[in-house]
């Protein structure tokens, strides 16, 4: 059995969701008997040690460094995949992974099953579980395409560690002919960090008032060295960016820990988070649906229970 991990990197190093990728797909060859590979979008600073996080073999693509296009990546990794004759291709369901699913399931004529939260091989089929209903439904079914391509949802799936190093190779692309080409990419400057990424997360709702009440979350969140988030509410005020919008319209996280300030917990926000392995939840109202949810409720005025939270780690 061939397994196939597509593995994002952000400046030669491999994005915490490949690893995740990387750890399942180990665990399922394991299980069924078969081999992993690491299908690099570009190239690593040191792609031997993939091996570590479950890999037995590195295939970077350096045509695919610097800015790209989903319509060409999707047409180089179809390419690059037909050698490699997968049965199973992992994704993750990243921004990256939802442009690029779609496109290469049609290039190979196959389905794609997206978000997955577990995924089994059993009685000679793989079978995957996704959430339905705003995540109020968790549905396993059977994958009846081959080659069968999967995306992950992240911060869901174990790290496997303490791998041998991986063999590398690198593979070259025909050049294609494509609709439109991304010629530069603009990065947000300040470095923060990736709400996908983040194991913690700080969010703030309608209650913080302003863009102006996001500074003590700013602050709890730098003491934590954790991301900052924002409900739908706070986003369409204007006061946060919708790159920081967890929720069914805005980012799907699964973090160790999300502290919710002054969000009251509609269903389209719950959806976002509901699977974070601690909830903490601050707000005034001691009615607020967010605190059937919370592991820890704090019922207070998030102005003096954030500065005091702050106060405590410093």
């Amino acid at each position: 059995m061939n397994i196939v991990c597509l593995i994002e990197q952000t400046g030669g190093l491999e994005r915490g969701s490949a690893r995740e990728a990387l750890g399942l797909a180990r665990r399922l060859a394991d299980a069924a008997g078969g081999q992993v590979t690491g299908l690099v979008l570009g190239s690593l600073r040191d792609p031997a040690t993939l091996g570590a996080w479950g890999a037995d073999r590195v295939v970077e693509l350096p045509a695919l460094d610097g800015p790209g296009s989903s319509d060409a990546w999707s047409a180089g990794l179809a390419d690059a995949l037909d050698p490699l004759a997968p049965d199973l291709i992992l994704l993750s369901a990243s921004a990256t992974g939802r442009e690029l699913g779609p496109r290469l399931a049609a290039r190979l004529g196959t389905g794609l099953v997206a978000e997955c939260t577990e995924l089994a091989w059993q009685d000679g089929q793989w079978l995957a579980t996704r959430p339905i209903f705003a995540g109020k439904v968790l549905v396993t079914a059977p994958v009846n395409t081959k080659p069968a391509l999967v995306s992950l949802r992240a911060k869901v799936f174990a790290v496997q560690e303490g791998g041998p190093a991986a063999r590398v190779e690198q593979a070259s692309l025909a050049g294609r002919e494509m609709k439109a080409v991304v010629e530069e990419i603009l990065a947000a400057a300040g470095g923060k960090l990736d709400l996908s990424e983040a194991d913690i997360i700080v969010s703030g709702g309608r209650g913080v008032g302003g863009p102006e009440g996001f500074a003590p979350l700013e602050e709890l969140a730098a003491k934590l060295g954790a991301a900052v988030g924002a409900s739908r509410a706070a986003v369409d005020a204007g006061w946060r960016p919708h790159s920081q919008q967890v929720g069914q319209t805005g980012r799907v996280v699964n973090p160790t820990l999300y502290i919710a300030c002054g969000i009251s917990g509609a269903i389209q926000h719950l959806a976002g988070m509901k699977n974070s392995r601690y909830i903490v939840a601050i707000n005034k109202d001691p009615e607020a649906p967010i605190f059937k949810l919370a592991d820890y409720g704090i019922v207070g005025d998030l102005f003096e229970v954030v500065p005091a939270l702050s106060r405590a780690l410093s």
